[in-house]
């Protein structure tokens, strides 16, 4: 069964290469440009992993992973946060993603942090463990 992965980034060309480089590696990918209904889109899509940019129109990524992650329906999803700007980021806080990811990024390390975020969790509920 193929991995789900939700993409949310203002920068269409980032969506286009990143779409082109998760369905290379086996994702099913589904990209957005805004943050408007993410958690109706996560409930009906049901994604195994987020990938957000920080910088978003109307809402910065570190809200919308905080409100994906005090969600009881949303809170096992794994969240990596994107962003150019990784020191403003580490000055605001954590907001409870699990990973970051400094723009530009090397593919292979995106990649691979994917693949270990997915493992990480599908791993920890197959172990009837609650992930949130």
């Amino acid at each position: 069964m193929l991995k789900r992965i939700l993409v949310i980034d203002n920068d269409p060309g980032i969506l286009d290469a990143m779409q082109e480089v998760l369905i290379y590696e086996g994702y099913e990918v589904m990209v957005k440009e805004d943050a408007s209904d993410i958690l109706d889109m996560v409930q009906q899509h049901q994604p195994d992993l987020l990938l957000i940019d920080y910088i978003l129109n109307g809402i910065n990524g570190s809200e919308l992973c905080h409100q994906v992650k005090v969600n009881d329906h949303t809170c096992h999803l794994p969240v990596i946060l994107m962003s150019a700007y990784p020191r403003v980021l580490q000055s605001l806080g954590h907001y409870g993603f699990d990973d970051f990811i400094s723009k530009p990024f090397d593919l292979t390390d995106l990649t691979g942090r994917i693949a270990q975020q997915i493992h990480r969790t599908h791993t920890y509920i197959s172990n009837d463990r609650k992930a949130c």
